[in-house]
């Protein structure tokens, strides 16, 4: 997996003029010149937020890149948690959901 490019992707449509008008223009094109997997395109390709989400990219890039979609606030979060319905946990970065959901702490032992 490449996360570091699928945010950096996000990051740059977020900031740059010229990315947003690659992205309207020719999308595969301007992804051609980011090391992604075929998994990663495809989550740009067709706006999925959720599977965004659940490849780990970070919310606040990921918020960004949702109003570039005109997706509204709420049913951006939702897109997260449906994301994980049908895609299954975070699988990286600072999201990643890890130990099954089991607690690893000692609260539950008091």
């Amino acid at each position: 997996m490449s996360l570091y490019y699928l945010q950096k992707v996000l990051y740059q449509l977020n900031r740059d003029d010229r990315v947003k008008q690659e992205y309207h223009a020719d999308l595969p094109a301007l992804l051609d010149g980011y090391e992604l997997s075929d998994e990663e395109r495809g989550a740009l390709i067709n706006g999925d937020i959720g599977l965004l989400y659940v490849l780990g990219v970070n919310g606040q890039i990921l918020m960004h890149y949702a109003a570039f979609l005109n997706i509204e606030w709420f049913d951006y979060l939702e897109s997260m948690r449906a994301g994980i319905k049908k895609y299954g946990p975070v699988r990286e970065g600072v999201y990643a959901m890890t130990g099954g959901g089991q607690s690893f702490t000692l609260e539950g032992e008091r």
